[in-house]
């Protein structure tokens, strides 16, 4: 591992390139770079994710923590490691002070891993346009989590106004296990859905989305009954023969039930941070389902019809208009 103090963005490039050197195969095999973006307060607990996904998926990890933003002297420090702390590949770890923190691009673009994929996740906060920060406009795929925001419901909604094709947040990823369960609620074929509620928090974003991507594939709207932010309990569906399919949670495991079939089990719990960053680390195209989910979820349509490539929109937080009250 190097450590640099009070640094340059060239000085990081070299320490990388030395250490890569000295890595011998640890460096070969590189799919993508992880950008994970930061806040101080986080920094831990986006590593612990950032390392599982690491261990998964062969990566060069850049962690840029924004620290001070109104530091008045602009101060770069980094750590380099090759297969050290945060797993088996390349790491950087970026701690920006003032204002080089609203150009981290300019440390950032140069160590990316050449003619690999680039991703970025954002660890805290939603940005409330993506564009505003050059860290996801060049990259192909970008992730945030809606939980993190100070209202996850108005973040959604956010997420769907500012959406452009390899857009993803985690909330859709914790769907998973709930997708696997009712998609095999339709095996066979041979009835037809005639409706169909989610049981969970109408401000709940994972159960929203949940109701967006039952609405996207069955044709009807999905409703959400349930009080504010409570989380998911259970899906029931009716089919067109009069018989009800319900999805529920029952102690660590999610129950399927269908009349006149045997109740099916699967293992069902709160997964780790970095098993939900290394699920969405497995697809770097865009991802339509997702689209369609977040647009039945909240009624913003033409997401389909973006363009993919975002461009770059000047924004300083220290001139943003105070807010009234």
């Amino acid at each position: 591992m190097t450590t640099l103090w009070d640094t340059t963005g060239t000085a990081v490039v070299k320490a990388l390139a030395a250490e890569r050197r000295t890595g011998g195969a640890v460096t070969s095999g590189i799919a993508l770079t992880l950008v994970v973006v930061v806040d101080q307060k986080d920094v831990e607990e986006a590593e612990e994710a950032a390392t599982i996904a690491a261990s998964r998926h062969p990566m060069r990890m850049l962690v840029v923590v924004r620290r001070q933003l109104d530091a008045p002297v602009p101060r770069l420090d980094a750590e380099v490691t090759i297969g050290g702390r945060l797993g088996p590949g390349e790491s950087v770890v970026l701690r920006m002070y003032g204002r080089l923190g609203l150009h981290a691009e300019s440390v950032t673009l140069p160590l990316l891993a050449p003619d690999a994929p680039v991703v970025t996740w954002w660890h805290g906060q939603p940005p409330e346009k993506i564009a505003y920060d050059p860290l996801g406009v060049f990259a192909e795929r970008r992730i945030t989590d809606v939980v993190r925001a100070a209202d996850p419901n108005q973040a959604l909604h956010q997420r769907a106004d500012d959406f452009a094709p390899g857009d993803t947040d985690l909330a859709w990823t914790r769907l998973t296990p709930w997708r696997v369960a009712l998609a095999s609620a339709f095996d066979g074929g041979r009835h037809s859905a005639t409706g169909a509620t989610v049981c969970g928090g109408c401000n709940e974003p994972s159960a929203r989305l949940l109701a967006g991507w039952l609405t996207a594939r069955l044709g009807f709207g999905v409703g959400v009954d349930g009080d504010d932010a409570e989380p998911i309990c259970g899906v029931e569906v009716d089919f067109d023969d009069g018989k009800t399919t319900r999805a529920t949670i029952e102690g660590s495991s999610l129950v399927l039930r269908r009349e006149g079939q045997q109740d099916s089990y699967m293992p069902f719990g709160e997964r780790p941070l970095g098993e939900l960053l290394a699920e969405e680390l497995r697809r770097l195209d865009h991802d339509q389902v997702y689209a369609e989910a977040l647009s039945a979820a909240t009624g913003v349509t033409g997401l389909e019809d973006r363009s993919p490539v975002r461009q770059h929109i000047w924004h300083d937080p220290a001139l943003a208009e105070p807010q009234n009250g």
